[in-house]
């Protein structure tokens, strides 16, 4: 049934499945980004489209990790010297040469590690910058659906998904085509990505900081900016990494 409470019935199951799945991929991606912290590099976190909500999911906000660079489309125009009607191209995502701008202006220090999301895995500056990422040497975790990625062709020139060049990969457990309510006739509605993806980034956080309390060591996280002392907080965190984190409104 195509209601609210259907779409909650349906998402649920999905929640559990990628909880249950999951568990061994985001300890390995904790792993990860741990050695990275440790060793004073940044979690870059890139998603296109609306996987721009998973790379807004792990930076800059309450509970948090601290040393966290979001990657997004909009910086060729707020970073770089694109132009803005750049942003208005729907196919943006499909061209493989943004990659490189977008790498250039993260400006990534060897011991960063960088997360990139998408539901397809499939289009061109996704793929051509997990490409550059390897080739730079960074560890490369990829977010992605399993179950669409598997069905759609490639469009980067390598024939390659972002799924085969990562080295752990989470399953964000949504089906192909992303929605989970079908339509009489065809087709479906209500996606279902968004949703798993910012509960993979929370896992991934909490594991984060499990593995810095394991070692006796006090993890950098943010606190809410809307609580007494939240902004002296969180400034003298970022201070540690000043000019590698780029936090627009």
């Amino acid at each position: 049934m195509i209601s609210a409470q259907g779409y909650a019935e349906a998402v649920r199951p999905v929640l559990d499945r990628v909880v249950d799945s999951q568990t061994e991929a985001i300890g390995q991606a904790a792993d990860l980004i741990v050695a990275s912290l440790r060793a004073g590099g940044v979690l870059q976190a890139f998603g296109a489209g609306h996987s721009e909500a998973f790379a807004a999911e792990l930076v800059a906000r309450a509970g948090g990790l601290v040393p966290t660079n979001r990657l997004s489309l909009h910086d060729l125009v707020l970073h770089g010297d694109a132009p803005r009607d750049l942003l208005a191209d729907p196919k943006l995502e499909r061209d493989p040469a943004v990659a490189h701008q977008l790498y250039a202006l993260a400006d990534p220090h060897p011991a960063d590690v960088f997360v990139v999301a998408s539901q397809s895995g499939i289009n061109g500056s996704v793929v051509e910058l997990a490409l550059l990422v390897k080739s730079g040497g960074h560890p490369l975790i990829a977010v992605t659906s399993v179950a669409h990625t598997a069905r759609v062709a490639p469009r980067h020139p390598s024939g390659h998904r972002l799924a085969d060049l990562a080295d752990v990969v989470l399953d964000n457990g949504a089906p192909y085509g992303d929605a989970l309510l079908p339509l009489e006739g065809g087709g479906a509605v209500c996606a279902v990505s968004s949703v798993t993806t910012a509960l993979l980034a929370q896992l991934l956080t909490a594991e984060v900081v499990r593995r810095f309390h394991q070692a006796g060591e006090v993890p950098p996280i943010y606190l809410s900016a809307n609580v007494p002392g939240g902004d002296e907080h969180n400034l003298a965190l970022e201070s540690r990494y000043a000019g590698r984190l780029r936090r627009t409104a």
